[in-house]
């Protein structure tokens, strides 16, 4: 696993920088070699929390938008990568599959999750809402951990493209240095 990104002094400054993880194959649930990243406390949600990370996203090229919370049971998505902007509340949630890492995430947190990348939520609060955003590409399909769906993911997920943007930072964001890095 790798944690904290450091960024270069020579980059754009961001509000927060982002704490990455890359979790290992399990051999149902494929994570994947780029980085989970994880922005705490990165979007100003006073007023209309949904509309701003809503606008955010959308403003940064992730325009396929849901609202909700995270499923309770343990999933990925193998066409796609993904965002989480926490509107509202907060959760436990457990990325990276069954041998993954717990976390608080809450109003105002973004979660990017590489296509591949298992996530459950184990509990929240009444309150919690979340964004959830794509960018261009595939339609979203929700996927168990079966081995069929394993053998098939493993074939799709290195050709899911990279997104253009970051979702919280546009073009400059640690996302694209990341997971462009992740990709060599």
């Amino acid at each position: 696993m790798m944690a904290n990104y450091n960024s270069d002094p020579s980059t754009p400054s961001f509000k927060t920088t982002p704490v990455s993880f890359i979790f290992p194959d399990d051999g149902l649930v494929p994570n994947s070699p780029l980085p989970f990243l994880l922005y705490k406390s990165a979007i100003e949600v006073d007023g209309h929390p949904e509309e701003a990370i809503e606008n955010l996203f959308s403003a940064n090229g992730w325009g396929q938008m849901w609202r909700n919370g995270v499923y309770d049971y343990l999933h990925y998505h193998a066409t796609v990568h993904e965002a989480l902007g926490v509107a509202r509340g907060r959760a436990l949630v457990r990325f990276g599959g069954s041998h993954g890492e717990d976390f608080e995430i809450r109003k105002g947190d973004v979660a990017i999750l590489p296509a591949g990348t298992g996530h459950q939520c184990l509990s929240s609060s009444d309150d919690f809402r979340v964004i959830g955003a794509y960018p261009p590409g595939p339609p979203m399909q929700v996927t168990r951990p079966t081995p069929e769906n394993y053998r098939l993911a493993i074939r799709i997920i290195p050709r899911v493209a990279l997104p253009d943007s970051d979702p919280v930072y546009g073009q400059s964001g640690p996302l694209v240095e990341l997971w462009k890095k992740g990709r060599r």
